[in-house]
């Protein structure tokens, strides 16, 4: 028999270590599974909004991360093919932090990955789930793991945490895959002329004002820039299918990101204005489609966190904060648990209660950030809403109000709870 651990975490980003971490603490024995190898950077917003920052004093590397990421977001703007226009950004409504601030995923990553292993966890890495069979409290995983030598190994664990990418196929197995998914079935969803595929690219020497926080509004897509750790500028954006291949036809031969990076300059004159002098670093990258929704009940065998629970569409710049809180939420369902316990019914029971209650943080997130994205990618809205906030500065802050920006995770919590136990 090969190794038994209390958790088994797939995915080594913001949700996956920060469930690793938590419940290495709370006593459990985790492991803790990446495919990738780091540092690197990856297709993702870099902003972390204040009410989430006392999640990563939680986690162990509070400080470290105030020493490293940029500064204070405390305006918030709106590009599109006119003028830029910007207002004040909300304070947060509690806490320590007033303001968020944008880091890069390689370096968040780094940091999280490495408070992992000071804690306790195993890590495996480069490394990925092959298979999974059983059952909650005797799961069996083949895991390939490509380093110091490409081998194959079986891990029994008593509870699965999935926290791998929307876009990326779940791990082997009908352990997590989506209830009422018949197997064999196909991975892919049919493609969709408003399928949305992600692009971000970092640059040195912008003119994109530090602390500011734009919105990005395209004719058949969105996005946003930022200035993160070291004066390095971030700019992503989603582009629909049908925009992406218009794009592509008007620059033959063109790598996606040259066509994208192109269209944004084109349609988008504070795009220009921030890059005029710019320097890019590296290449574009790209992922997609992107799977906007909440999946979080569809499975009730292993626990979802992160993007693998739901996820909103990128434009409210929410991804890293609903992933730490989702991580925050299952530990604290978890954390008191035995976990020799948890056979079959306890895992659906508790499941169940976590589902509820990520609908209940999260859900009226994803749907308003559904409803601002779809809106966002229309023309006529775009210049209908250039003409409402010049005139109403003050929208773009409420706007940030109605999309979480304001919200502190840990003290919302404890206000649930007490509603709960009233």
């Amino acid at each position: 028999m090969g190794d038994i651990v209390d958790a088994l975490v797939i995915g080594a980003g913001p949700a996956g270590c920060a469930s690793a971490i938590l419940l290495a603490q709370a006593g459990w024995h985790v492991t803790l599974i990446e495919q990738s190898e780091y540092p690197r950077q990856k297709v993702c917003g870099e902003c972390i909004s204040a009410g989430n920052l006392e999640l990563f004093d939680a986690l162990g590397i509070g400080e470290a991360f105030r020493d490293m990421a940029g500064p204070e977001l405390s305006r918030v703007g709106w590009m599109g093919s006119l003028a830029l226009l910007a207002a004040d950004f909300p304070a947060c409504s509690a806490g320590a932090y007033a303001y968020g601030r944008a880091i890069g995923r390689d370096r968040l990553d780094g940091l999280l990955v490495e408070r992992a292993r000071s804690v306790g966890v195993r890590v495996l890495q480069p490394a990925k789930v092959r298979a999974v069979r059983g059952n909650p409290g005797n799961f069996e995983a083949d895991i390939e793991r490509r380093f110091p030598a490409k081998s194959l190994q079986t891990l029994h664990a008593r509870a699965l945490i999935d926290a791998h990418g929307s876009w990326e196929p779940a791990p082997g197995g009908s352990a997590i895959r989506d209830a009422g998914t018949a197997p064999g079935a196909p991975a892919e969803a049919p493609r969709r002329a408003s399928d949305l595929f992600a692009f971000k690219a970092s640059f040195e020497r912008s003119n994109l004002s530090p602390g500011l926080l734009p919105v990005i509004s395209l004719d058949g897509g969105y996005g946003g820039m930022v200035v993160a750790e070291g004066g390095r500028t971030t700019l992503a954006c989603c582009i629909r299918r049908d925009r992406l291949r218009a794009c592509r036809e008007s620059m033959p031969g063109a790598a996606a990101g040259d066509a994208v990076a192109e269209f944004l300059r084109r349609s988008c004159a504070g795009v220009r204005e921030a890059l005029t002098h710019s320097r890019q670093l590296g290449r574009w990258l790209s992922v997609g489609p992107i799977r906007p929704g909440i999946r979080v009940d569809r499975c009730d065998q292993a626990f979802r966190v992160g993007n693998a629970a739901g996820e909103s569409h990128p434009l409210i710049g929410e991804g890293i904060g609903m992933a730490l809180q989702s991580a925050h939420m299952l530990a604290g369902h978890l954390r008191d648990q035995r976990p020799a316990a948890l056979d079959p019914k306890r895992t659906r029971q508790l499941n169940a209660r976590y589902a509820r209650a990520w609908r209940l943080a999260f859900a009226p997130r994803v749907r308003f950030a559904a409803a601002a994205a779809h809106a966002a990618m229309q023309p006529q809205f775009a210049s209908l809403s250039h003409a409402l906030v010049r005139r109403w500065p003050a929208l773009l802050t409420r706007a940030a109000r109605w999309a979480g920006k304001t919200r502190h995770y840990i003290a919302a919590s404890k206000q649930r709870m007490g509603h709960e136990h009233a």
